[in-house]
């Protein structure tokens, strides 16, 4: 009932769809967006966690006076230092520098002695820094497939 060969049965789900031979076109997006478009050079792999920075900075301006803030200092200084990871990829050099700096203000092992409104200006303006350091700071895709492909 299979019909001549390498063809299926009529009434079947696969009539008409050729057998073998037939691969699927590729566009130039890996995401499948538009045809003939490319990937940029580069990547922005700062700007996820820069803004979960951001975030938390907001969030804990109100707290910054209680106890629960060493939570919200626990949560930036871990961000600042994976950005700084990706600023240092990226060769951004000054970026760098102000996630090191932001690292040691907020680092909940060693506080910094800062009066409370002090702190709640410089959640603002670290907050603003994270987010201008995530849209900033490139990471050239060649340097992550080289980096991928070491063992």
């Amino acid at each position: 009932m299979a019909g001549r060969k390498g063809r299926p049965p009529a009434g079947s789900s696969l009539h008409g769809v050729p057998v073998g031979g037939a691969e699927p076109t590729r566009s130039g997006s890996a995401s499948g967006g538009g045809a003939g478009r490319e990937l940029p050079p580069f990547t922005r792999p700062a700007l996820a966690p820069s803004l979960i920075a951001a975030i938390v900075l907001l969030a804990c301006v109100a707290i910054v006076d209680s106890s629960g803030f060493v939570f919200a200092r626990w949560g930036v200084t871990v961000l600042s230092l994976i950005v700084l990871v990706f600023a240092v990829r990226g060769r951004t050099w000054w970026a760098a520098l102000l996630m090191a700096a932001i690292a040691v203000c907020w680092n909940p092992l060693a506080v910094v002695p800062i009066p409370g409104e002090v702190w709640a200006a410089l959640q603002l303006v670290a907050a603003a820094l994270f987010i201008v350091v995530g849209i900033v700071v490139k990471v050239p895709r060649e340097a992550e497939a080289s980096r991928a492909s070491r063992p």
